[in-house]
């Protein structure tokens, strides 16, 4: 009878759902730190793109999702995508086809830096599945394929990118004369990183702003190896099953209407 009524206890202790999920959450000081650990949750997290903006929530029912962030830049006049999303081996939306990176003076000039801004992938190689973080152009090893991934940007870790990626820009003295993503100043923030072959993502909310050299020094401490932004400001965003919503409302981000999502479905 002893062993029976253990039994039950360690039944009622575990629960299995939060076991095969392998989401981690924990939030302090305004900033929500999730954990995916685990080797078959990288089979399951996709990237995607909305032909139309909707909103964070409407992605995380459409899609019957568990966990469900914002991902890439985007135009939110057109709607269209400022960032590469592969969804399935293939390229779900291009920024190639974007007006504004082909009739803006500013953003065409620089155009090969904001389309070579960074990115995180899923890998497959060899049967094995792994995350990456890099710079969109940059091959994958022989013998692999990017399953899915989303670009942002900026590169955080192993060092910050701004100007390559046309955040910032100096002028001849070295003075800063435009900055996008409000990369210098304090405001809400999607991040994700990779650490032990886990992937970490840190909402950083309204109630505890930073700057980017805030968050990559917030990225050090723990422990990241390589880490990198998605869109912030107002289109900072997550909900998690129907118990977390995250909607910023402050920043010059895209607001609540967005592009693609970073998803991961109930089987």
């Amino acid at each position: 009878m002893k062993k029976i009524i253990l039994l039950l206890l360690l039944l009622v202790c575990i629960n299995p759902a939060q076991a095969k999920q392998n989401i981690d959450i924990d939030y302090d000081n305004g900033i929500y730190h999730i954990v995916l650990s685990g080797e078959k949750i990288k089979k399951r997290i996709k990237f995607v793109a909305s032909e139309n903006l909707i909103t964070n929530r409407e992605a995380h029912k459409s899609s019957r999702s568990i966990l469900t962030i914002n991902t890439g830049f985007f135009d939110p006049e057109t709607g269209k995508t400022m960032s590469y999303i592969v969804t399935d081996r293939n390229t779900a939306v291009d920024p190639m086809f974007t007006d504004s990176l082909l009739y803006n003076p500013v953003l065409s000039k620089n155009r090969e830096k904001i389309l070579n801004r960074t990115e995180f992938r899923i890998v497959e190689c060899d049967n094995k599945y792994k995350y990456e973080i890099a710079p969109h152009k940059s091959d994958v090893d022989f013998g692999c394929a990017i399953i899915t991934s989303a670009q942002g940007g900026p590169m955080i870790l192993p060092q910050l990118r701004l100007e390559e990626e046309f955040f910032i820009v100096k002028d001849e003295d070295g003075n800063i004369i435009r900055e996008s993503a409000s990369v210098l100043h304090k405001t809400s923030r999607t991040i994700i990183g990779i650490k032990d072959e886990e992937a970490h993502i840190l909402i950083i909310t309204d109630k505890n702003p930073m700057d980017i050299y805030e968050v990559q020094k917030l990225c050090k401490s723990l422990g990241f190896d390589r880490a990198m932004a998605f869109d912030g400001g107002s289109s900072t965003s997550l909900n998690y099953k129907d118990l977390i919503e995250v909607v910023s409302t402050v920043g010059d981000g895209g607001g609540r209407m967005l592009k693609s999502f970073m998803i991961i479905p109930k089987k």
